[in-house]
């Protein structure tokens, strides 16, 4: 096994590691405001999202990269799923969805938790970009990828283990350089009970992840690849608001 291979499944088993001893911690102390009725109306708990913060957080940490490198990592991470949890705990009676929905309401003065959750990850996205990149515009599309993905990870939040899914998809390729390893460990202890219908990763967890795989696709590209993954994940914003704004205008799920 290579040095970096090494580093990687170092980073992933202590994800993991923390992500399920999280986890279980908090079902062992279970809280009313942190339960959900998910799509085919069981109750779940949310205890997935920040065990997926916290896991994803401490395996980059781990990892022997520039101090820059890890501390994008851990704002990114941990700004993301905070303002996730906001959204999950303040939001969770907003029917509005999409980005025009909630920044149609910050023009009208109103600032739901979803302009919250939007701003934060943003601004979070593009300091966490000034730590990896040199340039102006690099930055920028570094904040971009880093936001996209967040949002991207949480758009497939739909169904059990669907974003758990999409995040070892979208990590798988990038093992070997070490930062994708952390979200890939994390959510990798948390899918069997996500599955299960157990737990359900909510806006905390999947912008955590989402947010950590995006440093991870910033630290190893250039402008070109950037700008690439930028302009996908635009579109992608672009089409999951017209969905979400379909879904807002049908009766609720779950």
């Amino acid at each position: 096994m290579g040095a970096a291979s090494s580093r990687a499944v170092k980073s992933g088993a202590v994800a993991a590691v923390v992500a399920g001893g999280v986890y279980r911690a908090l079902r062992a102390r279970p809280r009313p405001h942190w339960q959900r009725t998910n799509h085919v109306g069981r109750t779940v708990d949310l205890y997935a999202g920040p065990a997926a913060v916290l896991g994803t957080a401490a395996g980059a940490a781990v990892l022997p990269l520039p101090a820059r490198t890890r501390c994008a990592a851990a704002l990114a991470v941990l700004a993301a799923g905070g303002c996730g949890a906001y959204d999950d705990l303040a939001g969770a009676d907003d029917p509005r969805r999409g980005f025009r929905a909630h920044l149609g309401a910050l023009r009208d003065g109103e600032v739901t938790s979803g302009a919250v959750k939007l701003l934060g990850i943003g601004a979070a996205g593009l300091a966490a970009g000034a730590l990896l990149k040199e340039r102006p515009v690099d930055r920028v599309l570094a904040a971009v990828v880093i936001a996209g993905t967040a949002h991207l990870v949480n758009l497939t939040d739909v169904r059990p283990a669907a974003a758990a899914a999409t995040v070892l998809a979208l990590g798988a390729p990038g093992l070997p350089s070490g930062l994708a390893a952390a979200p890939v460990g994390a959510v990798a202890a948390l899918a069997a009970d996500d599955l299960g219908e157990r737990t359900m990763l909510g806006d905390t967890g999947a912008h955590a992840l989402g947010a950590g795989l995006g440093v991870a696709i910033v630290a190893g590209r250039g402008r070109a690849g950037l700008a690439a993954h930028a302009a996908g994940l635009v579109a992608a914003a672009v089409y999951g608001d017209r969905i979400g704004r379909r879904i807002a205008r049908t009766p609720a799920d779950r």
